[in-house]
């Protein structure tokens, strides 16, 4: 299943896509596309919908209907650092030992075709294509082998990041990754069996029609299933939170000389059956 929640920012419903790639109403089975309604039981029974039986909604997805971040009231967006050893070598940093971790805020979500805002005074607004995992089933001290069960779906993000704030503003990464609309989360969240191998995964993003990030996720350092069984020793993961699982080569801050966003231009980006977002930038 392709899950996503539709309308206006603040008033989306929850919704999913018909073989027909149109939108079908889901109000009537879950009150949103979260939480409890991301357990395996829950999406069993959402499995077994007639698709065709649900309201159709007006309006085509990333069209001439909005689409908003896949996942609402999400606990936890937890983010992996320099998880691509080609992406660290780019930065000058070392592949770490073990994965770095760090925060987006929740208050950065917004929609896979939401503008980005350039936040004042910002001259290193950098961009990122991640793998989203989200979480299902929920758990403590999860083992590897095991790992896999508990993510309900994968999806897109961008982990907009402003370098200047993330690297030389002193202290954690924190504050260059959570500024308002840093985190688009979408189209869509493809329930995980659809996606038998989140480690074959194709991925890419441009900017203003330029190719500048082209890899896949089956170079990724730590692996889903590491993931979420590693943090998992450090916090309880539950029903709805999110791990943006690092990004491939080919960020603005990697190129020679640094390249970074500026107001008025497009970044598009998209991983291998996950879909595709669409960013225009403005000025904050």
């Amino acid at each position: 299943m392709k899950l996503l929640r539709y309308g206006l920012p603040g008033q989306e419903k929850p919704g999913v896509l018909d073989a027909q790639g149109r939108v079908r109403d889901l109000s009537g089975h879950i009150a949103d596309v979260g939480g409890t309604a991301l357990r395996p039981q829950q999406l069993q029974v959402l499995r077994a919908l007639n698709l065709e039986s649900l309201p159709l909604v007006a309006g085509m997805p990333q069209a001439d209907l909005r689409l908003g971040p896949c996942v609402a009231d999400v606990g936890k967006f937890i983010c992996i650092g320099l998880n691509y050893s080609d992406h660290a070598a780019e930065s000058g940093m070392q592949v770490p030992p073990e994965p770095v971790v760090f925060n987006k805020w929740t208050s950065a979500m917004c929609g896979p075709d939401d503008a980005v805002e350039i936040p004042r005074g910002s001259l290193k607004t950098d961009w990122e294509v991640e793998l989203g995992v989200v979480i299902g089933q929920g758990g403590r001290y999860i083992s590897e082998a095991d790992a896999l069960s508990h993510v309900a779906g994968y999806c897109v993000i961008n982990d907009v990041s402003e370098r200047e704030y993330q690297l030389e503003r002193s202290g954690t990464w924190d504050k260059g990754k959570g500024c308002d609309t840093f985190g688009p989360i979408g189209p869509w969240l493809v329930t995980a069996d659809e996606i038998p191998d989140p480690q074959a995964l194709a991925m890419w993003l441009d900017v203003d029609g330029r190719r500048f990030q082209n890899g896949s996720t089956s170079t990724m350092v730590y692996g889903v299933a590491h993931l979420v069984s590693y943090l998992s020793r450090f916090m309880s993961l539950q029903s709805g939170d999110v791990i943006s699982t690092g990004t491939p080569p080919g960020v603005g801050m990697g190129q020679k000389p640094p390249v970074y966003l500026r107001a008025g231009q497009t970044m598009r980006l998209g991983i291998q059956g996950l879909g595709v977002q669409t960013q225009t930038t403005v000025q904050a």
